[in-house]
């Protein structure tokens, strides 16, 4: 969907680890740019080491959201295409010591949940917000159906200590849930987390700036190629690519979003819920 070829300028906004990028290099190769940008510096530093060597491959920390501004302080023009795999990478919740996971293995790390150090932690975040605030967060950006009663909990424990670790929150959640949560499918802290780490980030208000931003970043017929693993994610995507079809300032590049295929989703359980959408502006 992508679609690199020889010579083509393409930005990768979540580089991540590298492991796209180094896809698409061969691809562009020899004239080829590549332009990777990630907001975790430590997952920037990994991506360095693995693309080293290769020949046209530039690595910046930044926000995909500021792009327009970033590629005209780097002079580097507008791109051919545009990918950004808003997954959460596992190598963030392992190692980022920033309270991504509720894992016992990682419950005593502070409850940041922060790309960077510019952002609001998340821990000051839930000690400021009311408790209607924290119950629509929590319903809104994680689907949490028991986010009400979560969010009394909080406010209860936070009465008494500040929840500052990943195991405090952790802890709180589950307390506030019944025994059966989900039928023990997954862990109760898992979509209060989720909603948590969005609004930390600004994830969704991101999502929405850079692709008000497209044919700043893009040529015309640039391609912008999207993989979301989140509903309300895949909803804004779809519904500002389709207003630029309906209103002739591109073409979709499907007309379903692509999702794993059973193979796929037994190899890596993580991609379940992935669906990849693109659009190639108008010429």
């Amino acid at each position: 969907m992508l679609d690199p070829r020889p010579g083509d300028f393409i930005i990768d906004g979540t580089v991540d680890g590298g492991g796209h990028a180094e896809a698409i290099l061969p691809h562009i190769a020899p004239t080829g740019r590549l332009l990777g940008l990630d907001w975790d510096g430590s997952m920037l530093a990994d991506c360095k080491e693995r693309l080293a060597g290769a020949s046209g491959a530039t690595l910046i920390l930044g926000n995909y959201a500021d792009l327009p501004s970033i590629i005209k302080r780097e002079k580097t023009g507008k791109a051919n295409g545009l990918l950004l795999d808003l997954g959460f990478s596992s190598e963030q919740i392992l190692r980022s010591g920033r309270g991504f996971s509720f894992s016992e293995a990682s419950r005593n790390e502070p409850l940041l949940m922060t790309y960077d150090d510019e952002r609001v932690p998340a821990r000051d975040l839930i000690a400021a917000i009311s408790e209607k605030e924290l119950a629509d967060m929590l319903m809104n950006l994680g689907g949490e159906r028991y986010a009400a009663k979560i969010a009394r909990e909080i406010v209860l424990r936070r009465r008494k200590a500040k929840i500052a670790t990943s195991g405090d929150l952790a802890d709180t959640v589950r307390a506030a849930v019944p025994k059966n949560y989900e039928r023990g499918r997954i862990d109760p802290a898992t979509r209060t987390f989720q909603a948590l780490r969005i609004a930390a980030n600004g994830e969704f208000e991101n999502l929405e700036k850079v692709l008000g931003s497209l044919e700043e970043i893009l040529m015309p017929g640039g391609r912008a190629v999207i993989i979301s693993f989140h509903s309300l994610e895949d909803r804004i995507v779809k519904q500002a690519f389709r207003t630029m079809a309906k209103e002739s300032k591109g073409e979709l590049l499907a007309k379903k979003p692509i999702v794993p295929s059973r193979a796929e989703v037994i190899a890596n359980p993580r991609s379940r819920s992935a669906k990849l959408r693109g659009i190639a502006l108008s010429s």
